[in-house]
């Protein structure tokens, strides 16, 4: 089987869109997205610099956006019907697009709001989150408890994100697991933590009002790995997923158990790609960056099926 991943928070760069709007589908598509989630996709796709689009209200639609249009590309261009599709964190939102749970126009909407409500519960309190690479995995946990925060992203393939208050990340760095090394991430807060839990209702009521489907696709869920079976179930899933850790690591285990013969990262693409190399070793991947590597991509499928 090949999987179709979609990346979350982070994977963004400066102009990775830029490519992808010289056809005309797409930009249309992104014109649509834009007006669904109050953030204009095209601009900060295009010449928005990268603190700009590290904001969370905008990096989210903007990732979302950016996965659904690589979705509608490939699906052009090759039959997607056997894929499964996962997404990690916010690209759980692609992923339920792909996987017709919910419509593209609701998963952007949706994200537009999730976005918006992460990025006041992280201005309350100042928080962050700070990669952890390498080292042994319960020693890597120990010390993420001992310091006071929460493993909010088990990636696998060696990286635990560690998520909380300054000082306790500031603890973790200065007394890092033997073979462990940490590394800040420019996020604006703890997300997938407790410290989100007041944006969980405002996401919740948006979601309350948007139809959902059961998925059309395999779809496996970051909360436990487990496949998903109810459309409304994984609704309720994204919503508590604000604030609860994110387990790609069981997801991976997943896939490998259903047989993954290969994964497609969609743009903006490289960061579950580098995880696989490490987690999934000896499955090929292909990281959809720009429209040049959908050939790639195509091939992968082809030599699947």
């Amino acid at each position: 089987m090949i999987v179709i991943a979609c990346p979350g928070q982070g994977s963004q760069t400066p102009g990775f869109l830029a490519d992808w709007i010289e056809d005309d589908a797409a930009r249309s598509f992104l014109g649509t997205a834009s007006e669904a989630s109050g953030v204009d996709l095209v601009m900060h796709g295009t010449v928005s610099d990268a603190d700009t689009i590290r904001a969370t209200e905008t990096a989210q639609p903007l990732i979302v956006a950016a996965s659904i249009l690589t979705w509608r590309a490939l699906a052009s261009r090759v039959d997607l019907t056997d894929v499964g599709v996962a997404g990690h964190s916010v690209g759980e939102f692609a992923a339920a697009a792909a996987a017709e749970v919910f419509s593209e126009v609701d998963a952007v909407r949706l994200v537009g709001v999730r976005g918006r409500a992460m990025a006041e519960a992280a201005a309350v309190e100042k928080t962050g989150m700070s990669a952890v690479v390498g080292g042994v995995e319960e020693d890597v946990l120990a010390a993420i408890e001992a310091a006071g925060l929460t493993a909010a992203n088990r990636n696998g393939g060696g990286q635990i994100v560690a998520a909380g208050a300054f000082d306790g990340l500031a603890t973790l760095a200065e007394s890092a697991p033997r073979g462990a090394r940490v590394i800040p991430l420019q996020v604006a807060g703890a997300f997938h933590t407790t410290y989100m839990a007041s944006a969980v209702p405002v996401l919740a009521e948006a979601a309350a009002a948007t139809n959902v489907s059961d998925p059309s696709h395999s779809l496996w869920s970051n909360a436990d790995g487990g496949l998903v079976t109810s459309g409304s179930a994984f609704r309720d899933s994204l919503v508590s997923q604000i604030a609860h850790p994110v387990r790609w690591d069981s997801c991976m285990e997943s896939f490998t158990a259903a047989g993954i013969t290969g994964l497609i990262e969609l743009a903006p693409a490289g960061a579950l790609t580098g995880i696989a190399k490490r987690g999934l070793k000896g499955i090929p991947s292909v990281a959809v960056k720009s429209p040049a590597d959908l050939d790639a991509a195509v091939q992968l499928i082809a030599d699947a099926a």
